[in-house]
Order: structure tokens, then sequence, then C-alpha cells
């Protein structure tokens, strides 16, 4: 069974910068997507950055030229660098791993940004 184990969330002020990880473990899929859905109060979830195997990358309009998605296939890892920080990108984070049958989930983690 795959898990995911994700870190890097905290409290920032505005304009500061967090790097959140996302660590599979399990089966290796031969494809797959990975990223970060978001999700705040009262708010409907949102897909913030997800990255194929093959390297291709999307982001939500919200955070493009913000935050830099990026794997690293020796550690299994998925990175989201995330900067210039806004109180709206205050949400809990959670790492997804997409393959052709399944959606595999994070455990979350929580993103503060203070003004």
């Amino acid at each position: 069974q795959v898990q995911l184990v994700e870190s890097g969330g905290g409290l920032v002020q505005a304009g500061g910068s967090l790097r959140l990880s996302c660590a599979h473990s399990g089966s290796i899929f031969s494809s797959n997507v990975m990223g970060w859905y978001r999700q705040a109060p009262g708010k409907q979830r949102e897909k913030v950055a997800g990255i194929t195997t093959g390297g291709t990358i999307n982001y939500a309009d919200s955070v493009k030229g913000r935050f830099t998605i990026s794997r690293d296939n020796a550690k299994n890892t998925v990175y989201l660098q995330m900067n210039s920080l806004k109180p709206e990108d205050t949400a809990v984070y959670y790492c997804y791993m997409q393959t052709t049958t399944r959606i595999y989930w994070g455990q979350g983690t929580q993103v503060t940004v203070s003004s």
C-alpha cells in the first residue's frame, strides 16, 4: 500500500517562504501525477500544482509565478517551493498522487500566512 508523508507547513508572515515536501513509499508507478490540493475553511478544495512522471507541470492561476513544484526521483519525493506568500494562501495543503486507477492522499499540513 502506498503511503504519502508530507511536511513543511507552518506559520509565516506575508512575503515569506515555505517549502513543502511529500514522499511516497510502497509501490512505484510508471505513470502518475503528484502535487497538492489545498482547502481553506468554508471554501472548495483547490488544486494548487501537479507534476507528472514525465515532468509536465501545471499551476493554479493564483500561485503562478510564486510557487514552484519539482520532483526528485532518487528520493521519490515532490517539493513545493512557496515564495511571496499571501494571507489568502492560508489553508491545509494535502499532497496527492494520482495513478491510472486510484488517488492517494497525504495527511495534510497547515500553512498559515499572517498579515
